[in-house]
């Protein structure tokens, strides 16, 4: 048997992508784009496009020095659980003491 042509994925957990960007940071640009399309008018368009874009690009250098899922463990330790949203395996974020 032959093995040298067998391809293993080094990464497994790779984050989503749309096109070259991450999902975290391509989420800005969809949301305010679409906002801009719900406007109706080509400024209210390019104004939210701007808006999107300046944010995604933000967020971008906000986590470049940090793990892949930065934004996703933020918005887990940041915003407020609801049912829609809670995770029944992990304790609360309000809980931060290590146990151990």
């Amino acid at each position: 048997m032959n093995f040298d042509d067998t391809y293993i994925p080094r990464r497994l957990d790779d984050q989503w992508k749309i096109g070259l960007w991450d999902i975290d940071v391509a989420a800005p640009v969809l949301f305010f784009s679409y906002l801009g399309w719900i406007a109706g008018t080509r400024l209210a368009f390019c104004l939210c496009l701007a808006c999107g874009i300046y944010l995604s690009r933000r967020l971008s250098k906000l986590k470049a020095d940090k793990h892949e899922a930065f934004a996703l463990h933020w918005m887990h330790w940041m915003l407020p659980a609801f049912p829609l949203t809670f995770l029944r395996e992990t304790p609360p974020p309000r809980i931060q003491r290590m146990v151990g």
